[in-house]
């Protein structure tokens, strides 16, 4: 065994050591340590163990998976990307764990007092994995509350084939062909449960899906007597808010009494104002001894949606509602640990579909499920999942949307094919190096002829400012503008430091607009900095994800102008916030923002930027994200041939028992 396993003196050397580097975070180390004085017999193997866990927590993974790290040790740290070099005579975890049989592991772990059967013990082992405590916990409790919504099924609303054949009066074609109108099976399938699934990629239809089944529920509960209650949340302030912009139109266009139409919402509000924050705190008003009032919610964007979180929702959503979880299952997870609607949805693509499933299916939609790709089943969780299978958003000659089919099915040569394949809607800029000028032209200027840049909101911003002596509605019109402007381009990036991380092209970019004399400073509070909100502030009404920009507007009678930021409401009333820049706490300039800050966001045009080296978060699910933020036209910025390709053949794998846990109990 490695000379760092022989004492614990030289263990914590070694763990100090990897937290200097980066590799290991502070935290981890320190709960190690900590864990040591709880169990003073706990070898250093299992204590190892304990920072590993940790330190998984931080990467997205709910427990360590002590088989698959042996197989490949170093992957459980945050090691540096490609090409940097650790301080020279640091250890590996491959090296640490060169000699360790995966038996060995699990006895020192089992030897431990830190595992012990009591409730209070803080570690829980489970086959090969370890888990925290805490952890361990919510993912129980999600597969519980899911396991009880499975087996209560929902009251079938009255005249249901009648409803579903007036909200879908025309059969699906596509290409000439009549195809299965999967928006219709899932509005049937969610109307007969208490916990679906409803998961698609962009322009499928998913929001569209879940108005019209709200517009069922509520029609068939109206005529019975009762409106339901129903509610429409996102897990960020940004999702709810565009979310909402869409919402209210195909609520006025259904055919419905008016009467109907005004019982179903058009606001959508964040998980955490549904829950109700505790200042300072990881609880929430409202949870099993104080559910909350409804009868259907539906949650959109639930890929975003970390454990503890869906442990959170489930606890405080009382057994009798309806919960409609939107999402697509193959981008990125949530930042937090977890990855639960990807758990969830894993099998979606074949259906699973049992026999009574699909001639109750066909009974009640008409609709045929006869393509090929289905498979049967009998498992429980599968009779709840709906794909929506057909874009409506990217046609078939669709640059974008064919190059998404292509990352997301991880075949690099497909997707360097698309790109080359001369589509209107696809850019690719091949960069000569890190200063080369042609990354300032294309941000300030986006592509001549199709799509913009950063150049376009500040010639709004200059262009259309009002008068000094307008009227506020005036002001407020032109800040919506700019706003609007702002929103039509962004850039986003892999990786937050580095040359090609975030902070850096922040910089780069607002230096840029201010040698074009576009903006007035490139730091510090100036006109026309844009800001992206990072944590919830509910004495604001700001939420995590939320963009503003500062703008000078008239303070008084005699007009002069003070900098204030300029957020929209996230109620879709088009009303606006304006707040002094000094009483915004967690804000960070947003010229670029990370794949994962963008999930719940589109753009008109939006560019992805690789960075120069092979890093840990490069992902398909990392590309195919920043590939479906897009509208209109996508830009992929190379610094490096080669990255892109190495980003789409590898996966996001995180390890969690979520599904292991609902199976186990079928």
């Amino acid at each position: 065994m490695s000379a760092v396993l022989q004492t614990r003196e030289a263990l914590f050397e070694m763990l100090a050591r990897w937290s200097e580097q980066g590799w290991l975070r502070e935290l981890d180390r320190s709960l190690a340590q900590f864990f040591a004085g709880l169990d003073e017999t706990a070898s250093p193997l299992m204590l190892l163990a304990t920072a590993l866990a940790s330190h998984q927590l931080g990467q997205g993974h709910v427990c360590l998976d002590l088989a698959v790290t042996l197989n490949d040790p170093d992957f459980a740290l945050s090691l540096p990307p490609e090409g940097e070099e650790a301080e020279q005579g640091l250890a590996l975890p491959s090296q640490v764990l060169q000699t360790v049989s995966l038996e060995q592991w699990l006895d020192a772990c089992r030897a431990s007092a830190l595992l012990a059967p009591e409730l209070a013990a803080p570690l829980v082992l489970r086959g090969t994995c370890l888990y925290l405590r805490r952890y361990w916990d919510y993912e129980q409790s999600v597969a519980a509350h899911i396991r009880k919504r499975l087996q209560a099924t929902a009251q079938e609303p009255e005249r249901l084939a009648e409803r579903l054949a007036r909200l879908f009066p025309e059969p699906l074609q596509v290409a000439g062909e009549r195809q299965a109108d999967w928006q219709k099976l899932a509005c049937a399938l969610a109307a007969c449960g208490r916990f679906t699934l409803i998961t698609g990629g962009p322009g499928t239809g998913k929001t569209t899906t879940v108005v019209r089944l709200l517009a069922l529920l509520q029609e068939a509960a109206v005529a019975e007597g009762a409106a339901l209650r129903l509610s429409l949340a996102a897990p960020t302030g940004k999702a709810a808010a565009r979310l909402t912009e869409s919402i209210g139109g195909q609520v006025a266009s259904l055919p419905l009494d008016d009467a109907i139409k005004q019982q179903i919402p058009t606001t959508v509000t964040t998980l955490h104002r549904l829950l109700g924050s505790l200042p300072d705190s990881r609880h929430f008003r409202h949870d099993a001894s104080n559910p909350l009032p409804l009868d259907v919610l539906v949650v959109d964007e639930a890929s975003m949606i970390d454990l503890e979180m869906m442990a959170n929702l489930l606890d405080a959503l009382p057994l009798h509602a309806r919960l409609i979880l939107l999402g697509d299952k193959d981008q990125l997870a949530s930042v937090e640990a977890g990855a639960v609607l990807g758990d969830l949805c894993r099998d979606a693509e074949q259906g699973g579909y049992s026999a009574q499933t699909q001639a109750w299916l066909q009974a009640r939609t008409g609709e045929q499920l006869n393509d090929a790709s289905l498979v049967e089943g009998q498992q429980a969780l599968a009779q709840h999942i709906v794909m929506l299978r057909h874009s409506r958003r990217f046609g078939s000659d669709s640059g974008i949307g064919q190059l998404a089919l292509a990352v997301n099915a991880g075949d690099a040569s497909r997707a360097r094919g698309v790109l080359e394949a001369g589509h209107d809607d696809l850019q690719r800029l091949k960069l000569a190096g890190e200063q080369d000028a042609a990354l300032e032209r294309f941000m300030l200027d986006g592509v001549a002829g199709l799509a913009q840049g950063y150049r376009h909101y500040l010639d709004v911003l200059h262009g259309q400012r009002p008068a000094t002596d307008a009227p506020s509605p005036q002001w407020d019109g032109w800040a919506r503008a700019v706003l609007g402007a702002f929103d039509r381009f962004q850039l986003l990036c892999a990786v937050r430091k580095g040359n090609w991380g975030v902070e850096e092209m922040n910089l780069r970019i607002a230096r840029a607009l201010q040698r074009a004399g576009l903006l007035a400073a490139d730091h510090g509070w100036y006109e026309g900095r844009p800001v992206l909100v990072t944590r919830n502030d509910y004495s604001l009404g700001l939420m995590n994800g939320d963009i503003g920009i500062a703008l000078n507007l008239p303070d008084d009678e005699q007009g002069r102008q003070v900098l204030r930021v300029v957020f929209p409401r996230n109620d879709g009333s088009g009303e606006l916030r304006h707040i002094l820049p000094s009483r915004l706490s967690s804000v960070e300039t947003v010229f670029a923002m990370t794949v994962h800050k963008s999930q719940g966001s589109e753009f008109e045009h939006c560019a992805l930027l690789m960075p120069d080296a092979l890093n840990p978060v490069l992902t398909k699910e990392l590309v195919y994200t920043g590939i479906t933020r897009a509208r209109r036209w996508f830009s992929l910025i190379e610094s490096r041939a080669g990255i892109f390709e190495q980003a789409v053949l590898r996966r996001v794998e995180r390890r969690s028992g979520l599904r292991e846990a609902l199976e186990a109990a079928e």
